[in-house]
């Protein structure tokens, strides 16, 4: 079965977790290219700032307010956008938060919130956009994960579980959605400069980009089709390949990467 890769004259693009970052950079990119978009997430006038940056537009952009915590809501705002704009083509589901640990190794408190909102948030949008894709089978939905899914790595035990676990849903859900006429993607990207990685990425991160470049690859991403979009290639192929090692190879690489991280540590960041 060819699987569809939307376009704008098939109806609304939906995303979640759009108030800033990589959520709001895709929406502008998305009504540059011509896409009617409703933004969710929980500040409505956060979201309605950015509907009026699109304004002079070839699309548009319009606010449903929602939580990713309450499946209840995101059933609701899916009616919503469905009954004012008309079906939902292409979902992005965007919303996500990095938890800060305050406990070594592990953080509890982190690790549920990570859960709650990167893994079961994405489910809970998920589910009302995927019935209503399924009963037209058509459609596309593409899913923020990170190349911190990939494998352990130092000081990521709640962010990169949740990731990880995305990105096997994401796996297992295209298995299923394949023969039902709906293409699913994931979207695993490295440092990206948001407010989110400002905020909690005390050190110097690797080939930073910014949030506007790194939406055009994600929308191209949507375009191009294929199941994974990854960028930058740079840091993503060199990840892959880590997680090919042994372990004992594995975690001597992890740890000299941790060991730069920690202050004091020979090439650490000032």
């Amino acid at each position: 079965m060819s699987l569809p890769r939307m376009q704008p004259k098939d109806g609304v693009a939906w995303i979640t977790g759009a108030s800033s970052g990589i959520g709001a950079a895709v929406a502008l990119e998305l009504a540059r290219r011509g896409w009617t978009v409703a933004i969710t997430a929980r500040r409505l006038e956060l979201l309605e700032a950015i509907a009026e940056r699109a304004v002079g537009l070839p699309g548009r952009i319009v606010a449903h307010a929602g939580d990713v915590t309450d499946a209840d809501a995101m059933r609701t705002v899916v009616d919503g956008i469905e009954h004012v704009h008309g079906p939902i083509a292409l979902a992005f589901i965007n919303a996500g938060m990095a938890p800060y640990s305050k406990d070594a190794p592990l953080d509890l408190g982190a690790l549920d919130r990570a859960i709650e909102v990167n893994l079961l948030g994405v489910a809970r949008s998920l589910f009302p956009v995927l019935e209503r894709m399924k009963a037209r089978q058509r459609g596309q939905i593409a899913v923020t994960a990170s190349v911190a899914g990939y494998g352990g790595l130092p000081g990521g035990p709640a962010y990169g579980t949740s990731k990880a676990a995305a990105i096997h849903l994401c796996q297992a859900l295209k298995l299923d959605c394949d023969p039902l006429g709906i293409r699913v993607q994931v979207v695993n990207n490295g440092f990206v400069d948001t407010e989110m990685t400002r905020r909690h990425n005390r050190y110097k991160m690797p080939l930073l980009m910014p949030a506007e470049e790194a939406a055009r690859r994600v929308v191209d991403g949507f375009a191009r089709g294929g199941f994974e979009i990854v960028f930058p290639r740079r840091m993503v192929w060199p990840l892959k390949l880590i997680n090919l090692l042994p372990y004992p190879l594995y975690f001597a690489l992890m740890q000299r990467f941790a060991n730069r991280r920690r202050p004091g540590s020979p090439g650490a960041d000032p």
